[in-house]
């Protein structure tokens, strides 16, 4: 696999985090922006910047779901 398109699946634009996590599927907000804020303010969700702009680690993702997932009521 060449390099470039190695990383470009291994960082996430908020863009294809967005889809990644279906966010147009189950949150009723207008602006999926805010859903990104929200779960970055609230809930801790693992980002790097680079340039100024935030990218999202698929395999911190990965590990942020399964530490957020509960079990039960």
């Amino acid at each position: 696999m060449e390099r470039s398109s190695q990383l470009e699946s291994e960082l996430m634009t908020e863009g294809e985090l967005i889809a990644y996590l279906r966010i147009p599927e189950i949150s009723k907000s207008k602006d999926y922006h805010n859903v990104i804020e929200n779960l970055k303010r609230m809930h801790q969700l693992p980002r790097i910047h680079i340039c100024g702009r935030p990218l999202y680690p698929q395999d911190a993702i990965k590990e942020w779901i399964k530490q957020k997932t509960s079990h039960g009521k």
